[in-house]
């Protein structure tokens, strides 16, 4: 079986990352042997059943567990990896150091000052809103010319082929033009920048939550997001270019919102004061919810998306900033996509895909169907329920079997074969049943093939064309344009290739192929009532097609208030609004009943310590003595630069955080000192490289003050602590942490529950939260993974191993 350590991650290659990037965050997490209250915990509550915290080393071929004992030993191979809890993954600092330089600075920003950072604020969002519009347009109109090309000339040869003979050329050709085109979007993705892979979705979530995830919202990680996108739906694979848009948007947002491009290393100087992860974060939710009003031409829906999906912390202003961005971005798009289509200033176009205007008779709707909306709900949980078991299996596989960067191009490009192969037999064996004429609408590229002289195939328009092409015919098709055996066979079909093309190496939305499953069979439901209802007008297709849309992908998704908006939006019909509503929360109810949704199940499958709404059930019991990490390496005031190098330069317990005490009191039991402040490690890392020694101060040697500039100049790539060279000399000299330190530092005493350290830890964004004993002395502290590593199954409260992955 092959080494689990080597499982696809979200960030880049091991041998690429930044010393220091993918280490521990743990202060000395302690095993269960080692905590007393766990173990007590463990006798005193038989209802409770928490794994023994093991730390695992998935590196090395074995691993010796956490006491040291060499004779107890973890198997390299571990069969449930979402059980584990990743070691690699660095948190986010939400909450602001208000040291002494945090705390002058803000003291000197005048009241106009104030006025000027909120204009930088919505000028940012406003760029945001601009940029993400303009990417929306260039991934729109280049998947068209290629996609138009693609099938003008699959359609002339096949057109040939009926004429003289050779199908399976035209197979071949096919299936070669889509296999091309689908690895160059997958060596992209596997071999410049894995985290460009999938939606992004799961990803920026986690960024909101408070995770750091490598290379995320990196200018790399954009450009290949566009050119892998590009090429995964013009390669014919069951993906849509909407869902990678909220992740592009808030690339786009990270990158504008500090005035610089690492990548690029330019710095224009533009929005310093923006340089922390506190404002970052605002504006990538901003950047998410602008990439969702570009996709779907639906602003609020991109608004409510960010809160319901995204951002973990929220403000009124914040909600009229993102919705200003969202207008821009959909604005920007509309405006563009006119030029384009040489209608200047016609905004008819206000998405990346247009679901279109349903006519007056499909919209209405009665009573009775509230019912039938509530059935078609719980289908979609059901049918979104098995894509989520059935893509979490295939995941477990691909994590254990399809690790390396060039089996993932090898699978990515079968895929794409293969969903050529299926369309074109799909086509070719269905034309003898489903022959429609061609209307006054007809579709851009017909395929005859075998039908009669002004008839076309209608297996084609779903398989023949860009999945956006495909759900709008779905929805407004007249009645009789599709036959019930054309639209089961296609969603048989299209379901499993959308299963199992989520998860490649390659960039791509889930979106539109659930809405596009949805739509096939909802249409089929609503032809089955029509046939056995005696009055069928009220039973339009195209209805029954939009409600199935929205059970498929709220079954999927679960997403609930924000969908509903965004459909109503996209659609133009605030008619649909209470039928939109009903099936979602009935399609969410009955699918979370079944397994979780799509978004959290890859979180989980990545080992990220993700901090959800609520603590977990049945924790009360436990109390922050208990899940602390300690024993806790402190700092004094008065520090030894040798001691701080030593300590930083630990790669066994590369700590980020580090309590600050009282130099005068002597440590007592678990009792290390009186609390005085907080310092950071890339605070730490910026005072000795600039080398703010007590000695240099006090002597002749010119030194200028430190001020807030310089930490926001290295910020977010700190150097790691091997770039930076101390003398022997400097060694012994003494570092003063008072002016930098937070003196503010949250803490809660031993005997506060989980939950109540939980919401602290949750609803303030922080990183740490000191634990202290009735007098104010560090006895541990508690960090996310602390936090993450307790999760309830089947019923009972389970803790999560550590592992270096």
């Amino acid at each position: 079986m092959a080494n689990v350590a080597n499982k696809v991650s979200w960030s880049s290659k091991d041998d690429e990352a930044r010393p220091g990037e993918n280490t521990p965050l743990l202060n000395g997490s302690p095993s269960a042997s080692q905590s007393p209250g766990l173990s007590r915990q463990l006798s005193q509550n038989n209802f409770f059943r928490i794994d023994r915290l093991t730390t695992v080393n998935l590196d090395d071929d074995t691993a010796q567990d956490q006491d040291g004992d060499p004779s107890t030993y973890v198997s390299k191979e571990i069969t449930h990896n979402e059980n584990l809890l990743s070691l690699k993954y660095e948190s986010l600092d939400y909450d602001n150091s208000e040291n002494q330089l945090f705390m002058e600075e803000e003291r000197r920003i005048s009241k106009i000052g104030v006025h000027v950072l909120e204009i930088k604020r919505w000028v940012v969002c406003g760029f945001i809103g601009i940029f993400t519009g303009l990417i929306a347009c260039f991934i729109d109109i280049v998947v068209e010319k290629l996609a138009d090309e693609k099938y003008k000339v699959v359609k002339e040869n096949i057109d040939k082929a009926i004429e003289g003979g050779g199908l399976s050329i035209s197979l071949v050709l096919w299936a070669s033009m889509n296999a091309g085109f689908v690895m160059i979007g997958s060596i992209l993705v596997a071999f410049v920048e894995p985290v460009a892979a999938g939606s992004g979705i799961p990803q920026i979530k986690c960024y909101l939550n408070g995770v750091k995830v490598p290379h995320v919202v990196r200018l790399k990680t954009l450009m290949v997001k566009v050119l892998g996108v590009i090429s995964s739906v013009v390669g014919g694979l069951a993906v849509g270019k909407e869902g990678p848009m909220i992740h592009s948007g808030a690339v786009i947002a990270a990158g504008i919102s500090q005035g610089r491009s690492s990548t690029l290393k330019r710095d224009f100087k533009i929005f310093e004061y923006f340089r922390r992860d506190t404002e970052k974060r605002d504006f990538v939710s901003a950047g998410a919810a602008a990439g969702v009003s570009a996709a779907f031409g639906a602003p609020v829906g991109g608004v409510l998306f960010s809160l319901e999906e995204g951002a973990s912390f929220w403000n009124q202003m914040l909600t009229w900033r993102i919705f200003f961005a969202s207008m821009i971005s959909t604005f920007t798009l509309n405006f563009v996509l006119s030029i384009y289509h040489r209608k200047p200033g016609d905004l008819s176009n206000p998405g990346l895909i247009n679901f279109g205007r349903f006519q007056s008779e499909a919209v209405q709707y009665n009573w009775y169907e509230i019912p039938i909306f509530i059935i078609v709900g719980a289908i979609g949980g059901i049918l979104g329920a098995l894509f989520n078991r059935l893509n979490y299996c295939l995941t477990m596989f691909r994590i254990r079997y399809v690790h390396r960067p060039c089996l993932q191009v090898i699978e990515a490009v079968l895929v794409g074969a293969v969903t050529a192969t299926v369309s074109f037999i799909m086509i070719y064996a269905i034309y003898t049943y489903d022959c429609q004429p061609v209307g006054e609408d007809p579709i851009k590229y017909p395929l005859q093939l075998f039908c009669p002289d002004g008839e076309y195939n209608a297996m084609a328009t779903a398989f023949f064309n860009t999945p956006e092409k495909s759900v709008q015919s779905l929805f407004h098709d007249s009645p009789g344009s599709y036959n019930p055996l054309t639209l089961g066979l296609f969603t048989l079909s299209y379901f499993f290739l959308a299963c199992w093309t989520y998860g490649l190496a390659v960039s791509s939305g889930i979106f539109i192929p659930s809405l596009l499953i949805g739509a096939a069979w909802g249409r089929l439901f609503g032809i089955f009532l029509s046939n056995v209802s005696a009055v069928s007008t009220w039973a339009d297709p195209g209805k029954y097609a939009l409600m199935g849309a929205a059970a498929q992908l709220g079954g999927i998704v679960r997403m609930t208030l924000s969908l509903t908006v965004i459909i109503v939006e996209a659609t133009g019909n605030v008619t649909y609004g209470l039928p939109v509503m009903v099936v979602l929360m009935t399609a969410k109810i009955v699918g979370d009943f079944c397994i979780e949704g799509l978004y959290d199940i890859h979180i989980k499958l990545q080992s990220v310590p993700f901090l959800g709404w609520e603590p977990p059930e049945k924790s009360h019991a436990l109390t922050a003595r208990e899940v602390m990490s300690y024993p806790v390496t402190c700092f004094k005031k008065l520090e030894k630069v040798g001691r701080i190098v030593d300590i930083l330069s630990d790669t066994s317990a590369n700590h980020n955080g580090f309590p600050v005490v009282d130099e005068n009191h002597e440590p007592d039991g678990d009792n290390v000192g009186r609390l005085c402040g907080l310092i950071l490690r890339s605070q730490l890392i910026v005072l000795l490289k600039h080398k703010v020694f007590v000695e240099r101060a006090s002597s002749n040697l010119a030194q200028k003050k430190l001020q807030l500039k310089d930490f926001r100049d290295a910020y977010p790539r700190f150097p790691p602590i091997q770039s930076i060279h101390v003398s022997q000399d400097e060694r012994n000299c003494t570092m003063d942490l008072t002016e930098f330190m937070n003196p503010t530092p949250y803490s809660v005493p031993g005997e506060a529950s989980l939950p109540r350290v939980f919401r602290l830890f949750r609803a303030l964004g922080l990183r740490h939260v000191v634990i202290c004993d009735g007098s104010n002395g560090v006895i541990g502290i508690v960090t996310r993974k602390d936090l993450a590593r307790y999760r309830l199954h089947k019923g009972q409260l389970e803790e999560l191993e550590m592992a270096h992955t």
